[in-house]
């Protein structure tokens, strides 16, 4: 099971909620979408609308009032046979946490911890011994994601990583 997002509180009292997505698809809460709640309920999306960057506010099949809406807080996940497919050059997060990240001569850095979204682009979130640092996930810099051999090559310009 992938993490798709986390229902929060209730909104109104018809039965909507705020979820944040903590997915990139902009399609996964669409109507009929289904999502798994952590306790094992299958929650099926009946109306959503975007609310902000992060979020939506959905209403799931069956949750009509506010009362019902209360008890939906916590995660929402999907299978990983409903991933969308990637585009060359994409990976998911969850399959690039903890690959070895070397530099183009072989040198270990450390290990990829997290990717974080950025604006101008994503950055990979790296524990090296010196700490934590973060690399911009760009061609230039980013030259190798070999998931086989979990193994990331990097060829960071002078002083990103000091």
């Amino acid at each position: 099971m992938l993490l798709a997002g986390a229902i929060g509180k209730p909104h109104g009292l018809g039965g909507e909620v705020y979820l944040m997505k903590l997915s990139d698809d902009p399609h996964r809460f669409d109507p009929g979408s289904v999502l798994m709640h952590e306790d094992g309920r299958e929650l099926v999306i009946e109306e959503s609308r975007v609310h902000g960057a992060d979020r939506f506010l959905v209403r799931f099949e069956g949750v009509g009032t506010r009362e019902g809406a209360v008890g939906l807080r916590g995660s929402v996940y999907v299978t990983e046979e409903s991933r969308r497919e990637l585009e060359d050059g994409e990976y998911w997060v969850e399959d690039l946490k903890d690959l070895e990240v070397v530099l183009a001569s072989g040198e270990s850095v450390g290990t990829v911890s997290d990717v974080i979204s950025g604006s101008a682009q994503d950055l990979l979130e790296i524990e090296t011994p010196g700490g934590t640092k973060l690399v911009p996930v760009v061609p230039e810099i980013v030259t190798q994601v070999d998931t086989d051999a979990r193994r990331v090559v990097i060829d960071p310009p002078a002083g990103l990583l000091d």
